[in-house]
């Protein structure tokens, strides 16, 4: 199959590079157009209590409160007479604006909640129309138009437009990365390459899987909702994936050149091996990434789109562009001499191989303060947090993190009241028992509804007028605590609420954020299994039909889960812990609930990548004959340098998203990066021999009928002769 391909491309480079130019030009119209068509949510399940809660709200009464006006006095006190009539000015001129369907200030309703304990701090909630995209693109103008509202008496903050702040953060990081990744990248490839040529060939891979991938976001727009966030994946994986995989066929290529082939012959003896390796890489990988098709929010689904896209195309790109620049180049490949480094230097790293050697000595003594190591670098998981991003994912500097952080501090109750829908009109009598059991639940302050406030048990004033809370055969029930928002207490109260004896003939909704925490993880935790399952049997059934072992997969499933485990470690380290936060500049906060799945997903399916690249070299060399130790040993000084290098260049692209100023596009990033680094070296250079040696030959063993299976099934690695396999 791969032979056949590789003389196909062979024999029609320059008509496949012409049509490719044609195809990349296409992708680029089609994919930068994409940029317009993003959304700048998706963290939710659209089928949860809390979504249900909000589309009623946003449909029947308006909205919830999506945008806050922080008014502090300069003097004083909010109300003093100067600093009362600043805030009620800014209220009236709110409640004139039609972008607006709901207006609450202090100056207005004298709430409580919406005061700080010492009086300097008044706050205006106001509801943008609309559902969240909408509501956060009319947002983006709203802060254009009130970016200036000091005045002499108070100064004013505009917060919780988060989708608004985020997204808009988000294009500014990728550009951002994007200017650190490339020209370090640059540079690096000419070192590993040592000619400006073959440097460049990575760049032509990643080209067409970027545009391509871009291009198929678009495509996925128009019938499914993608999220802005999936942009960092295609960009890292797009370039990182295009260099692992040119690293491979350009090393591959050069050195049957150095052996004596013809161009042609190199080029389909590169094709047969080093792009059946690509082939099953890409597979694997793009595996992983579908696993996060199983999980309800967008969020992971786009980037489930995202990476299935980009492996895809960078595969094309491998298998197709870059055989034919390589037919057409010849030995110009090696053109562009750096000074002082050698161009066509073998891929051979003696390193590799001596290490290879010495933990094959002595596998215990070398492979067990590994597993020591990376299992202590776990340990911080035990103690993992979660919860939906917040405004501190956004940096100090941004109003929306200002607001959070004074309303968290000096407001003894959290405006962001917990939302109760009841679907269908209830009688009165029935609100108020309802309302009143809620009342006197453990942590409730005050639960306002369309007949009367309640505390305690006893009947009030509401807070809102009764059209504003029973509307269209609908009951809309506000329940205010002390409790902070992300806090196990008041998780625990919203439970309770949910666990409350509803009125009859209705159905209850509860909503606001402490639910969507709850919803959240729900919607994860309930589906990782699943996930979990899919990569597990996908990756080895497909590492099976690539070796035809039974041990190796197995082999790999742990080094992966040793990677990952260790990898979560130091994230909660850092970003939870707040480690590094200094250096980093974000805000320590629990971990996001999607976080983990995608950095799993995606860490896992670029270290089944480096799996692919390793196991595939010393697979040809023990069928070609060799003994199990002279095949790991040589199989990793011949492959070390392509899988370190490879690597690295990888982890730059990701480590560059550390510079980005929201703190779980950071964790992304550098825990991407880590996880990458952390398996090219400790567990492909230490764990993989060690395993060789302990197991000898039976590291190859299949049952029987698996062996059969895979004769008939499993794409052996055959082809042309290669002077470079024996």
């Amino acid at each position: 199959m791969f032979i056949t391909l590789g003389r196909f491309v062979a024999h029609r480079a320059r008509l496949i590079l012409a049509i490719a130019g044609v195809v990349v030009i296409g992708f680029a119209v089609l994919g930068f157009s994409v940029f317009g068509r993003l959304l700048n949510n998706g963290f939710d399940n659209p089928k949860s209590g809390t979504e249900q809660a909000q589309s009623i709200i946003i449909h029947k009464y308006g909205g919830a409160p999506n945008m806050m006006f922080l008014v502090q006095a300069r003097h004083g006190t909010v109300d003093t007479p100067e600093v009362a009539a600043s805030g009620e000015a800014l209220a009236h001129r709110l409640s004139n604006d039609s972008r607006f369907s709901q207006i609450t200030s202090y100056w207005g309703s004298h709430l409580a909640a919406l005061k700080s304990r010492n009086g300097d701090y008044g706050l205006i909630l106001a509801t943008v129309k609309g559902n969240d995209e909408k509501a956060g693109d009319t947002a983006k103008g709203i802060q254009r138009d009130y970016a200036n509202l000091d005045t002499a008496a108070t100064t004013v903050r505009i917060g919780g437009a988060l989708g608004t702040d985020v997204g808009g953060q988000v294009g500014k990081d990728i550009a951002r990365a994007e200017s650190i990744a490339v020209p370090v990248t640059i540079v690096l490839l000419m070192l590993a390459f040592g000619s400006m040529v073959a440097a460049l060939l990575p760049l032509s891979v990643g080209v067409v899987a970027i545009f391509g991938a871009l291009a198929w976001l678009n495509v996925m727009t128009h019938v499914a909702d993608v999220s802005v966030f999936a942009i960092n994946l295609v960009t890292a994986m797009g370039l990182g994936l295009g260099i692992d995989y040119a690293l491979l066929m350009v090393s591959r290529f050069r050195e049957e050149l150095a052996g004596g082939s013809t161009v042609e012959d190199a080029v389909v003896t590169t094709t047969a091996t080093a792009g059946r390796t690509i082939a099953f890489s890409a597979v694997t990988v793009a595996a992983a990434m579908a696993a996060m098709l199983v999980f309800p929010v967008y969020f992971l689904k786009s980037f489930a789109y995202g990476g299935i896209g980009v492996t895809f195309f960078a595969a094309l790109g491998a298998l197709f562009v870059l055989p034919a620049l390589l037919t057409v180049l010849g030995p110009k490949v090696n053109a562009g001499k750096l000074p002082g480094i050698k161009p066509g230097r073998t891929p051979a790293a003696p390193f590799w191989g001596r290490l290879a050697a010495v933990v094959m000595r002595r596998p215990a003594i070398t492979a067990l303060p590994v597993v020591g190591a990376l299992l202590v670098l776990a340990v911080p998981v035990l103690h993992i947090t979660f919860s939906p991003p917040d405004e501190r994912v956004l940096p100090k500097s941004s109003p929306s993190h200002q607001v959070g952080d004074i309303l968290r501090n000096d407001f003894a109750t959290q405006p962001n009241a917990i939302e109760i829908v009841l679907a269908r009109a209830v009688p009165d009598p029935a609100v108020a028992g309802y309302a009143r059991g809620i009342s006197q639940l453990p942590g409730v302050q005050f639960v306002d509804t369309s007949v009367g406030g309640f505390s305690a048990g006893l009947r009030t004033r509401a807070l809102e007028p009764a059209p504003a809370l029973a509307r269209a055969g609908s009951e809309r029930l506000r329940v205010f605590s002390g409790l902070a928002s992300t806090s196990t207490a008041a998780q625990q109260l919203v439970k309770r609420i949910r666990a409350t004896a509803a009125p009859a003939d209705t159905t209850v909704y509860v909503g606001g954020w402490t639910a969507q925490i709850i919803d959240s993880k729900h919607a994860i935790g309930s589906r990782l299994w699943l996930a979990g399952l899919l990569i597990v049997l996908t990756s080895f059934i497909l590492l099976f039909l690539f070796t035809g072992s039974v041990l190796q997969p197995l082999r790999a499933l742990l080094g992966n889960g040793l990677t990952l485990a260790a990898t979560f470690g130091a994230m909660v380290w850092i970003f939870q812990y707040g480690h590094l936060s200094s250096i980093l500049g974000f805000t320590a906060s629990p971990t996001d609930t999607d976080m983990p799945v995608l950095l799993f997903c995606v860490a896992f399916g670029l270290s089944m990548d480096y799996e692919v690249f390793l196991i595939s070299r010393i697979k040809e060399l023990h069928d070609h004959g060799a003994a199990n130790a002279d095949a790991v040993v040589t199989g990793l000084g011949r492959t070390g340098r392509i899988v370190s290098t490879a690597a690295a260049l990888l982890a730059v692209s990701f480590f560059a998203f550390g510079s980005s100023h929201v703190s779980f596009i950071q964790y992304f990033g550098l825990g991407s990066g880590l996880a990458i680094l952390i398996d090219s070296t400790l567990v492909r250079g230490v764990l993989v021999p060690a395993f060789q040696r302990v197991f000898g030959e039976r590291s190859w063993y299949a049952p029987p009928p698996l062996r059969r299976l895979h004769a008939r099934v499993g794409l052996a690695d055959v082809g042309p002769a290669s002077a470079s396999a024996q």
